[in-house]
Formats: C-alpha cells, structure tokens, sequence
C-alpha cells in the first residue's frame, strides 16, 4: 500500500472521528435553543424548521457532518478494495451521506424532497452494513464482521419496532439511536484506519 492511500486513509479516518462530534453537537445545541422540543412527540427534522438559531444549527450541522462523512467513506472504497459486496456497501455508504447532506438542505417544510432523504438515509445505511459485512465475512475478519452485523441489525429493529408496535408517537428516538448506531460503526473503522490502515483482505 502506498504513502499516498495510506495517507488518505488516515484523512479519511480522522474524518470519520469528527463526525459523529460535529453531528450530534450541533443537534444537542439546536435541542438546547428549543425548549418545547420533545424526545417523545417530535422528529429530529422538526430542529430544521424552527426559528433560528435552532434550524441553522441544525441544518447546517448535518450538511457539514455529511460532507465529513463522504470523506471517510472515499476511505472506505480504499478499505474494501478487493471484495465486491465490500465495494459496492461503501458505494452505499456514499449515498448514505448524501441523503444526511440532503435532509440539511431540504428541511421539513421542503416537500416531498425532505421525506424522500429522511427515508433514503435510514434505509440505506443497513443496507450497506450488510454488504460490508459479507466483505469481511469473506476476508476472515471475523469479528468484524459480527460487529457490522450487529449494528446492521440494530439499526433496522429500531425501525421495524416503531412501525411494528408505535412506541413512541414521534420518531425522535428511532431517529437518534439508529444514528448513534452508525456514529458508532464509523468511528471503530476510523480508528481501524488510523491505527493499522490495510484493507480487510490483507
């Protein structure tokens, strides 16, 4: 592997750390400047078209987490450069973020765009979770494969749960922990990257 892909992996991880920060500091900020905001009746989209500062921050932190977030997943097209499903979850993975970028700029009262990226974005992000983890699967990296499995799976049963049985009235929480799920799943391949940056096949 050469200085120059291993360098931009370790961009890509770096990244990849700072994402998940800028996220959810930017989401606790715009919770913090609305004070009816509720866990358990809203959206997290509802930030995005209340009065500012709230839907600025709000906004503005997904757009700028998402773009974060293309970075580190260019680093994941390095990282599973051998393996088909491997290629085609971090293809995925890009779209992914996309979507986040698209929920910033089209907000709540952006319609149909906003639902069409809300949808996109959840959905997907299992998806390729299961593709990564055929990769790793196939290239013997066996606990990793367990772990993206287990975020994959999470991230789908929060949703099937609320659809399912309607634990909450708003989506708030399926919103947070499904993203706190991917949070987590990226900065573990972060540190994979920054630590020992060799794709899943060497």
């Amino acid at each position: 592997m050469s200085n120059k892909t291993i360098s931009w992996l370790k961009i890509s991880g770096t990244c990849g750390i700072i994402t998940p920060s800028v996220a959810f500091s930017c989401i606790l900020l715009a919770i913090a400047y609305a004070p009816h905001f509720s866990w358990t009746d809203n959206a997290l989209s509802d930030l995005g078209v209340m009065p500012n500062p709230t839907s600025v921050l709000f906004n503005l932190g997904l757009i700028v987490s998402g773009i974060l977030a293309i970075v580190f997943a260019f680093g994941l097209l390095i990282f599973f450069n051998k393996t088909v499903s491997g290629r085609i979850g971090a293809i995925m993975f890009v779209l992914d973020c996309l979507a986040l970028i698209c929920i910033g700029i089209f907000p709540e009262s952006a319609k149909p765009m906003h639902l069409y990226a809300s949808v996109a974005f959840f959905a997907i992000f299992p998806l390729a979770m299961f593709l990564m983890t055929a990769s790793f699967v196939l290239s013997s990296k066996h606990r990793m494969a367990v772990f993206t499995f287990s975020i994959a799976v999470f991230a789908a049963v929060v949703w099937a749960a609320e659809f399912l049985m309607h634990y909450v009235p708003g989506v708030a929480i399926p919103e947070t922990l499904s993203a706190l799920a991917a949070c987590l799943w990226v900065a573990v391949l972060s540190f994979n990257m920054l630590r020992k940056p060799l794709n899943p096949d060497t």
